[in-house]
């Protein structure tokens, strides 16, 4: 009884050793490894260097940046030219291109001037004229000596005569000023100097002409009498007065400068 109940008992342990055995032997199988991203194709233009192409990013396709070397390298995307990132609180320089500076001098600008301090001197004849219908004239009487004195009340008229031509050299330096500010093209200062030049010779001349045509317009009859009232031209007894004319024509301009507070002085149009 007992050799038949250790056969089965043996037979068994003889089977589980012999499965551990063919577990031991059996070789497992390799773990298998996830399958490795390809990189993505990179296209090479003629010169050697390389250009991003489209690069995947764990979702959908995304279209990177592409550098158009025909514009010096600026990098531009699906939407147009990309734009630089901006650093917060970081100093950015503005470039501006070199601006154009007029000469200050240039031959065209003599040339104004001349033709200014050539031009502004025929304006001595209506002056002079002008003058010359304004100013009063000095009544005298005839003395024992053929000499002439002037009356006590006209007397005055000395003054009235040079201060007729200071008013009317001031306004003409005036209207001057401002006629040749409007000359745009040739503002600068050697329209100055022509603008004072030619405007001094005006007034010099003025006052010789001026004289003349009251002398013209006032002569004395002859024979004179003792006695006698005669009518005497104005005169200008003054030299000093023919600065007034530049004086006011140089200010003028200058203040129209002043206000203008342009680098050229508006010169240019645009």
């Amino acid at each position: 009884m007992q050799s038949a109940k250790g056969e089965p008992g043996a037979q068994r342990q003889a089977e589980a050793v012999a499965t551990k055995a063919d577990s031991a032997i059996t070789p497992e199988p390799p773990a298998t490894e996830p399958p490795k991203a390809e990189p993505p194709a990179i296209d090479t233009p003629a010169d050697g260097r390389p250009v991003a192409g489209p690069r995947t990013v764990d979702g959908p396709k995304v279209d990177g940046p592409t550098v158009d070397r025909s514009n010096g390298g600026s990098a531009t995307g699906p939407a147009g030219p990309a734009r630089s990132a901006m650093v917060p609180g970081a100093a950015v320089k503005v470039t501006q291109p070199p601006r154009r500076h007029l000469p200050v001098v240039s031959r065209a600008d003599l040339l104004g001037a001349v033709s200014l301090a050539s031009l502004i001197p025929l304006i001595a004849v209506p002056l002079g004229w002008l003058w010359s219908r304004l100013a009063p004239a000095q009544l005298s009487v005839v003395q024992e000596d053929l000499s002439l004195g002037a009356l006590s009340i006209e007397s005055q008229h000395r003054f009235d005569d040079l201060a007729t031509f200071v008013l009317l050299g001031a306004v003409a330096g005036l209207l001057v000023g401002v006629a040749t500010w409007l000359m745009r093209g040739r503002r600068g200062p050697l329209t100055v100097v022509g603008l004072a030049a030619g405007s001094l010779l005006a007034a010099w001349l003025a006052v010789r002409m001026g004289v003349s045509f009251a002398q013209a317009r006032s002569a004395q009859p002859s024979p004179l009498t003792p006695g006698d009232l005669t009518a005497v031209a104005p005169r200008i007894e003054s030299g000093w007065v023919i600065i007034v004319q530049p004086l006011f024509a140089v200010l003028a301009y200058g203040v129209a400068a002043a206000a203008n507070g342009l680098e050229d002085l508006g010169r240019r149009l645009t």
